[in-house]
């Protein structure tokens, strides 16, 4: 379901990929070739909702925001499963791995990766190109080159998928 919200309807662009059981509410853009899965809710009812390109946001996500605190998420991030996003900045190519918690404030860097599980509090700074861990989330160490393989592979295979599921409709 996709639907307007006191007078501002979702904008997504027409490579998108958006499961039929997803729910996108109110001020919500989506960039090229991002992918939005089944049983996902996004609402922008209560500030912006700002998705880049070739994101993907997985089955069972959730993501919304405080007042005055848009969530923002730049450019090839992958969203794993049933993650909650609440106001928070995630750089582009991050990974926010399976049933993580993202809080108002938090910023996540430019190709980090967060661990399955991990909460990420208010207001922490995640580096860029570190793996976090836990909860609360800690950097734990740096990311090697094989990391930084499997973010991209991960990347890919979602905008793969994505299209193809995309041009099913």
């Amino acid at each position: 379901m996709i639907c307007e919200y006191k007078g501002k309807r979702p904008q997504i662009d027409p490579t998108a990929f958006i499961a039929e059981d997803t729910v996108i509410t109110g001020d919500v853009t989506i960039g090229k070739k991002s992918s939005v899965w089944f049983k996902t809710v996004i609402r922008g009812d209560v500030a912006p909702v700002r998705v880049g390109d070739e994101v993907n946001i997985q089955d069972l996500s959730l993501l919304h925001q405080s007042p005055d605190q848009p969530l923002v998420i730049e450019d090839g991030v992958t969203v794993g499963h049933q993650v909650t996003l609440h106001s928070a900045h995630i750089k582009k190519n991050a990974l926010i791995g399976m049933g993580s918690l993202i809080l108002d404030g938090a910023e996540i860097g430019e190709q980090a990766f967060i661990g399955a599980g991990s909460l990420v509090p208010p207001g922490k700074v995640i580096p860029p190109n570190t793996l976090a861990f836990g909860r609360p989330a800690k950097v734990v160490r740096e990311l090697e080159e094989k990391d930084i393989q499997e973010l991209n592979r991960i990347r890919r295979s979602y905008v793969e998928k994505g299209q193809y599921y995309k041009n099913l409709d």
